[in-house]
């Protein structure tokens, strides 16, 4: 276990030596970015996440509901506490893409 701990770890420390061989230009020649591609991988990336994760947690409180069907109301407050907290996680990630999307517009000079 230790080894291939060591092997990953310096794997990772490896991989990541060019990034600091990166210019200082945050733009292209002609002035675009990446920032686009990159907040919709970063925003398809989070939705598909909350979606595994709301659709475990419904999962589990339907199995939960079915073995005791006593503690349905307990177990319902859960499931919405729950998927609220989730589903807040993917309107963070969008409204942070959005935001980063508004900032990094260069401002129009009259």
């Amino acid at each position: 276990m230790k080894r291939k701990f060591v092997f990953l770890s310096s794997a990772l420390m490896l991989s990541a030596v060019p990034m600091f061989a990166q210019g200082t230009a945050s733009a292209g020649a002609d002035g675009r970015t990446w920032l686009g591609p990159a907040a919709a991988i970063g925003m398809a990336i989070a939705s598909g996440l909350c979606a595994l994760g709301q659709g475990k947690a419904v999962a589990g409180a339907a199995e939960g509901m079915a073995r005791n069907p006593g503690a349905t109301a307990a177990i319902r407050f859960a499931l919405i506490l729950g998927l609220v907290l989730i589903e807040s996680l993917a309107l963070y990630t969008f409204l942070i893409i959005i935001m980063g999307g508004l900032l990094s517009i260069p401002a129009i000079k009259p």
